[in-house]
């Protein structure tokens, strides 16, 4: 599979394009003003808690509480409670690697038991605010790298479920184990399988590192703020991304090219070739095709090669797909090809999910399949094609009325792109002047003509409906002002017309202007 990132810089924000083989199937936006990010860190104190949800709202410096449940504590929260307070109360030798970890909490606790208001704590986002609701929270702290992710308060180390090679497994395991710091625990990514030692380490020391600068700014906070940012959205999408079939990434913007190279060069040197700035005289998402597949995708409806097309609604609770094997397919064929439309819709569904980053409850209304094997064949299809979607998802079978229900996470909004057009005829008004109205625009604009140019022959070319209108019957229009002004006007029809434009033309074919 050929992968790219195309990105685009504007003055208020940066457009991540992830495309694979030509077609885009992932779109980023990040504004240059955005104030949260999934996986920054906060100092936060507690500002109310709700026993009747089991959550707590918490100041974290901004103008909106952010939301933290309790299921989004995690086990370690004494711990995190605990170096909170002892950092920012500057306690001498204190740090992570000489704490004792604490007793971990009850995965079905209440939240007054754990905390009272006011308390402080390090947090990270969880979700970014979507519609009125404020950020989403989680006391499970992790930092990011391109193999490995580290998790603060906790010993334990994971392997991604993702690597199948039991020797891998055992070898990642042990290696991390023995070079891992205290109190840190590690997640093996997919990426690490096969790394060598030395890749790992030095990615364990940068992330330590990373941690211990965060620490040093936690002692010089003074109430609630952030206190470390995650990697902008370009340099994130990559180090989580990067495989080995990526074959370019391209960036209209000189500062951000410099910034992407540079990460390259530190997390995958032999990838850095594939960075490429673009310097042409379109716009990039012109020259990549971008903005045309952006057209044909985000609209209420998307069409698919067969001429089936989805119908996408969404609403307060959840999202519906209605799949529709379109006009030309009878009720013979549909009986015939309903599972070759419904794979094809499958596919279409696993993109735009992804795509429009559409996260809750999703409702699916395939056509419906007599075959029960053909409905087992659709659910296997839908799996495997979701197996690419990094947002966790489940995905129940269809059910006897041919619906399929997904729950996909919800990080952030859903992405919606206007691609509507004002209409040039009716300039957005949904309504255009009669015909017979413009008829008579045009013989005033026509008499003007004959009374203050020396024209000898006029033409005139309108759209096709109002040449029919004016050059049929007997007598016609057309005959009527030969009759009235007695001069001859050739009437031409140009479908590229709008249906109430029309134009004059001399006898050289030059327009005639009213100026």
């Amino acid at each position: 599979m050929n992968k790219e990132l195309i990105i685009n810089s504007l003055p208020s924000e940066v457009e991540i394009a992830l495309v694979e083989n030509n077609k885009l199937v992932e779109i980023h936006r990040q504004k240059t003003s955005n104030s949260f990010n999934v996986g920054d860190i906060y100092l936060a104190r507690v500002n109310k808690l709700m026993a009747g949800l089991n959550a707590a709202f918490l100041d974290i410096g901004s103008r909106k509480d952010a939301f933290l449940h309790y299921t989004d504590l995690g086990p370690k929260l004494p711990s995190v409670i605990e170096y909170t307070k002892e950092i920012t109360n500057k306690s001498p030798g204190y740090s992570i690697h000489t704490m004792d970890l604490t007793k971990e909490i009850h995965k079905n606790g209440k939240i007054q038991d754990v905390m009272d208001k006011r308390t402080m704590m390090l947090v990270q986002i969880l979700k970014e605010p979507i519609s009125t609701k404020g950020p989403r929270l989680s006391c499970e702290i992790t930092i990011p790298g391109r193999y490995l992710v580290l998790t603060p308060f906790s010993n334990a180390v994971t392997i991604s479920k993702k690597i199948v090679n039991v020797d891998e497994r055992k070898r990642l395991q042990l290696l991390i184990e023995s070079i891992k710091p205290k109190n840190f625990g590690i997640i093996a990514r997919t990426a690490a399988e096969g790394r060598k030692v030395a890749d790992l380490h030095d990615e364990i020391n940068g992330l330590a590192q990373k941690w211990n600068d965060m620490e040093e700014s936690l002692k010089e906070a003074n109430g609630p703020q952030k206190i470390l940012s995650e990697a902008d959205k370009t340099t994130s999408l990559i180090r989580d991304f990067l495989t080995n079939d990526y074959q370019h990434i391209v960036v209209n913007d000189k500062e951000i090219y410099n910034n992407v190279k540079t990460f390259m060069t530190a997390i995958a040197p032999d990838k850095v070739k594939i960075v490429e700035h673009y310097t042409g005289k379109a716009a990039i998402f012109e020259h990549y095709g971008i903005n045309k597949q952006i057209k044909a995708s985000f609209g209420k409806t998307a069409t698919m090669n067969s001429g089936a097309y989805l119908v996408i609604e969404h609403t307060e609770a959840m999202h519906v797909i209605d799949v529709n094997s379109g006009p030309k397919m009878s009720k013979s064929e549909m009986n015939n090809t309903s599972l070759t439309v419904n794979m094809e819709a499958a596919e279409e569904i696993s993109r735009q999910l992804r795509l429009r980053d559409i996260g809750g409850l999703i409702i699916i209304d395939f056509i419906d399949m007599k075959s029960l094997d053909h409905k087992k064949v659709l659910n296997s299809r839908m799996i495997e094609l979701m197996e690419k979607d990094r947002a966790q998802h489940t995905i129940l079978p269809l059910s006897k009325f041919g619906l399929m229900q997904i729950t996909r996470e919800r990080v952030r909004q859903v992405v919606t792109i206007n691609t509507d057009e004002t209409c040039p005829t009716c300039n957005g008004s949904g309504k255009v002047q009669p015909t017979i109205l413009l008829t008579d625009e045009i013989e005033r604009d026509l008499v003007y003509l004959l009374a203050n140019k020396s024209i000898s022959k006029v033409h005139l070319t309108v759209h096709p409906y109002v040449h029919a209108f004016l050059t049929k019957g007997l007598p016609s229009i057309k005959m009527r002002w030969y009759m009235k002004h007695k001069k001859w006007v050739t009437i031409r029809q140009d479908s590229n017309f709008a249906l109430t434009e029309y134009r004059f033309y001399d006898t050289a074919e030059d327009e005639i202007r009213f100026t």
